[in-house]
């Protein structure tokens, strides 16, 4: 008869030793049921249980050969830091979870006590929460740099992110009590007077590290879901030769250049400009809809690392020689 046994009844070293079994030495479910006197369900359950819980991490990386190729192509061509590419996936939701898995494993490298991260919003920004926890907590602070907003996903908001990568981290996070986009420019400064949303920005222009989503201006972009922008609006933006956002802040050109637009002067967040002041800016992009952003932005000058798919990769070095005057 075999043994019930609980989730709870299994300490951290057993659930290691069961992965390190299965993972390293390659023993079978079916032999590691009969070792430990559990169900094969049980068993898969306890695999399950230590990749959520950082016990094991899987990554499927790139062909390393091409990804060097890439990031030497982007560092000559735009003088990126570090590029991050995700193999392809079959749909933009495992896209953006391969994609956020490996900038979660980066930062995993990077982020010591003592650091600070600037914190965007959207799909992308959001899905770095979604790889398990470090194995290894920090004191790290957790800074949102623009407001959020009342409509769409909660979980889009850089408030809601910013508290997940604590729980991710460790550190604690902070909270930006403001939305992104104000009616008036008056509306703005006030706010910015206000004691709170002046720290926690502040804290953000002095960060390490900013993560910051880009924005296409698709009908199924960060801005429509957020209720920050009607598609109409965004049709106006494309006429006007804008491609994309930067963390929902400023729109630009494919040539990198902020064009203001509609939300000019109204915006509750970092621009651009304070961006630049930050040492190690990460972008995250990983939907094929964003090739002419993720150029765009690049060429901006304030983009560090960024994090995309080979597709993604390859389509924007091909625009790259396509729009160069």
């Amino acid at each position: 008869m075999v043994k019930t046994t609980t989730m709870s009844d299994l300490d951290i070293d057993q659930s290691t030793e069961i992965a390190a079994l299965y993972y390293l030495q390659e023993v079978t479910q079916e032999e590691l049921a009969r070792r430990y006197n559990m169900s094969r369900s049980r068993i898969s359950r306890v695999l399950k249980r230590a990749r959520e819980t950082g016990i094991v991490s899987i990554q499927i990386r790139a062909n390393p050969n091409l990804a060097w190729q890439f990031e030497a192509e982007f560092q000559r061509r735009f003088g990126l830091t570090k590029l991050l590419v995700a193999i392809n996936q079959p749909s933009e939701e495992t896209q953006r979870s391969t994609t956020g898995a490996l900038v979660a494993a980066y930062l995993d490298q990077i982020l010591t006590d003592g650091m600070t991260v600037a914190v965007g919003m959207g799909r992308n920004v959001a899905s770095i929460t979604e790889a398990p926890s470090s194995p290894t907590p920090r004191k790290v602070i957790f800074a949102p740099s623009i407001g959020g907003s009342v409509h769409g996903a909660a979980t889009l908001n850089p408030d809601h992110i910013a508290r997940r990568l604590e729980e991710r981290f460790g550190g604690r996070s902070k909270t930006l009590y403001a939305p992104a986009i104000v009616a008036t420019r008056e509306m703005k400064e006030a706010l910015l007077r206000n004691e709170t949303v002046k720290e926690t920005l502040d804290c953000a222009r002095r960060a390490d590290v900013a993560l910051v989503g880009l924005g296409d201006l698709s009908e199924d972009s960060n801005l429509i879901r957020m209720g920050l922008f009607t598609p109409q609006e965004l049709t106006q933006a494309r006429v006007a030769g804008t491609v994309g956002d930067v963390m929902g802040h400023d729109f630009i050109s494919i040539d990198g250049r902020s064009l203001g637009g509609m939300i000019e002067g109204r915006v509750i967040g970092l621009s651009l400009q304070e961006l630049r002041g930050i040492n190690n800016v990460i972008a995250i992009a990983s939907e094929a809809t964003k090739t002419a952003i993720i150029l765009g932005a690049l060429r901006t000058g304030a983009i560090n690392t960024l994090a995309t798919s080979l597709a993604n990769a390859a389509a924007v070095i091909a625009l790259d020689d396509a729009t160069k005057t």
